[in-house]
Parts: C-alpha cells; structure tokens; sequence
C-alpha cells in the first residue's frame, strides 16, 4: 500500500508537471481556481494532499482525468521530445528589438512539447518588487502578446523601451497600474507623459541553482 509521503510526492510530481505542460505559474491558477497561494503551494511543495474536491478542480482545469494527477506518471515520451533553445533575455540594448540578438544573455533548452504555443523567451528577474511571486535573479518564461487579463504579470517595457520589468497589471477606472507583489514598492501609473508597453505574459519562473 503506498504512504502519505509517497501519495503526495507524487501528487507533487504530476502537479508541477502540468504547471510547466500549460506554462502556468501558481498564483495564476490559486486566483483562476479562488484557492489561497499558499495551499496551491503546500501542494506543489509535496507538504500537503488536497481534498478530493479540489483534486477534481485541478484535473477539471488542467483537462485531465483525476487519475492522471494522482497516480504515478508512466509515459516517458515527453522525455525524448525534441530540445529547443529558448533565449534569456539579460539588459535590453538601447534601441533594438526586445528579441535581438544584443539582447540575448543564453539559452535554456526546453522541450519543445513542454512550451505553449506563440514566441517565447526567458526574462531574467532583477530585485525584489515581485517577491514571493518570483525571486530575484529567477528565469521567468515570457509569451509575446501585447495585453493580459486584469491580474496576470506581464513584461512591460518602461523608461521610454529601454527598461523592461515585470509587474501584475491592473485595470482600474480607465487607469492602467503596474503594481509589484512586494508591498514596499508602490504601483507605477501608465499616463501619457509616464508610458508603458506590455510585450509579454508571464507563464512560469525557474531559479538556477
């Protein structure tokens, strides 16, 4: 009969397997799914096993079946797809495309059936402003789309294109607020005179070790 230890370590496996699959990060599918972060997270850690209702909302939401998240994973195939390189984009060279080569500061490969589908590239994280969403100096997984829904972070170009950051994006009362998960950081205001342009959707972070 298999353990607790062993039912969510492998809970743990399929759910962070999924997460990667459909490029999502945790506090996009805690505010999809209405479930606390950080139960989201007891999950993925392998700390906790969730009750079978919200098994069933995981499964419901990844299109899966319950079992595929619950029980031990064993087909391989994914393994052995094709590696693709997906480009770390470091400072942004003054006046040259957000994906040009100058901007490039390596690559991480990715199985190509592990990446959704559009242009993607890595964003290196720099400061705290978005802790403990994403940590500093982490590679964060960015999906080219010039808007997101109200919530989700985004890359955003700011300082006139020459600086990009990652921030949640606000809609409020016509207003546009880039607003950091670390409270000490007040929002940043899109105005006419103060602008900003969204390049991309943050889908999921990595962190080197």
């Amino acid at each position: 009969m298999i353990s607790a230890e062993d039912q969510r370590k492998i809970f743990s496996d399929n759910l962070n397997r999924y997460l990667k699959m459909k490029g999502k990060i945790p506090a996009d599918v805690a505010r999809e799914l209405d479930i606390p972060e950080s139960t989201l997270r007891s999950w993925i850690s392998g700390e906790k096993y969730p009750r079978i209702q919200n098994i069933q909302k995981l499964a419901d939401y990844f299109n899966v079946r319950r079992s595929d998240i619950t029980e031990a994973y064993t087909n391989y195939s994914d393994e052995y797809s094709e590696l693709v390189k997906v480009p770390i984009i470091g400072e942004i060279a003054c006046g040259e495309p957000i994906l040009a080569t100058e901007n490039f500061d390596g690559y991480i490969l990715e199985p190509k059936n592990s990446l959704p589908s559009g242009e993607v590239f890595y964003l290196r994280a720099k400061g705290d402003s978005m802790q403990p969403t994403i940590p500093n100096e982490s590679n964060v997984l960015i999906r080219l789309q010039s808007s997101v829904e109200n919530g989700e972070i985004a890359a955003v170009l700011v300082n006139g294109d020459e600086e990009v950051t990652l921030k949640r994006i606000k809609y409020q009362d016509g207003i546009i607020l880039l607003v950091a998960d670390n409270s000490k950081y007040p929002p940043y205001i899109v105005t006419k005179n103060n602008p900003a342009r969204i390049i991309g959707k943050a889908l999921k972070f990595s962190v080197d070790l």
